[in-house]
């Protein structure tokens, strides 16, 4: 075989190996413009307990009560997003997610100017939450197949608390925030998977039965916050 003969064989052979590659990378790889995206996603919330609480039932104004604690509760989501085209590490993201963190039972403290009294044996009360997450603003590494992202903005908060002897109880709507952060790995250029942890935190106002006095449970606000681990999928176009 001439030296020419191989030299011609070899550049064939790197121009399909590139033409391959050059396929292979079109089909697989997220195209880095504009995109939108929709996703689901499932979870574990972990809530810290309702803090620094302070009652409004009237008849009982000037008290606070002592945190109460919340179980961990599965949870489900949904999201839409948009990546700018001219900054396309920029994104905005809205989401909504439902979980049950519900109020453990235990006993409450009440405290005021006249001292301290301490109510023993309560029930546990069914607490549903339904978070909005408005407009997040998304930084994410632009990369192919991994892409890392963090995002932060504002939610609306719509919660339901029911007690076992008056429902249908009462319910609390109050803007807070969200802070996200996790990472996509993009199966094919329009499937990814994700993993995210979000922070959720808002002061939520249970005041919907303060001119009842028999209200169980008693009108009151006081702190949520939340940590939320997940796993999901999202399509984008």
């Amino acid at each position: 075989m001439t030296p020419q003969r191989s030299l011609h064989d070899l550049l064939n052979r790197s121009m399909v190996a590139g033409l391959v590659s050059f396929f292979a990378l079109f089909i697989w790889t997220p195209q880095l413009h504009a995109e939108s995206y929709v996703a689901g996603q499932l979870g574990m919330t972990f809530p810290q307990p309702l803090k620094n609480g302070d009652v409004t039932q009237h008849g009982l104004g000037g008290l606070t009560i002592s945190d109460q604690p919340l179980k961990n509760s599965i949870m489900l989501g949904a999201k839409f997003g948009h990546y700018l085209s001219r900054a396309r590490w920029i994104g905005v993201e809205t989401g909504l997610s439902f979980a049950n963190p519900h109020v453990k039972e235990g006993s409450l403290k009440f405290s005021g100017t006249g001292g301290s009294a301490t109510v023993s044996g309560l029930s546990g009360l069914s607490q549903r939450m339904i978070i909005w997450d408005v407009a997040t603003l998304v930084v994410r590494y632009p990369g192919f197949r991994l892409q890392p992202y963090v995002g932060i903005g504002p939610a609306l908060y719509f919660a339901n608390l029911k007690g076992p002897a008056a429902p249908p109880g009462q319910s609390a709507t109050a803007i807070g925030m969200n802070v996200e952060g996790g990472a996509r790995y993009y199966v094919t250029r329009r499937v990814a998977l994700f993993g995210e942890l979000q922070y959720h935190r808002a002061r939520l106002g249970y005041t919907s039965n303060d001119d009842n006095p028999a209200a169980d449970p008693f009108g009151f606000r006081a702190t949520y916050s939340a940590l939320t681990a997940s796993v999901g999928v999202s399509y984008h176009f």
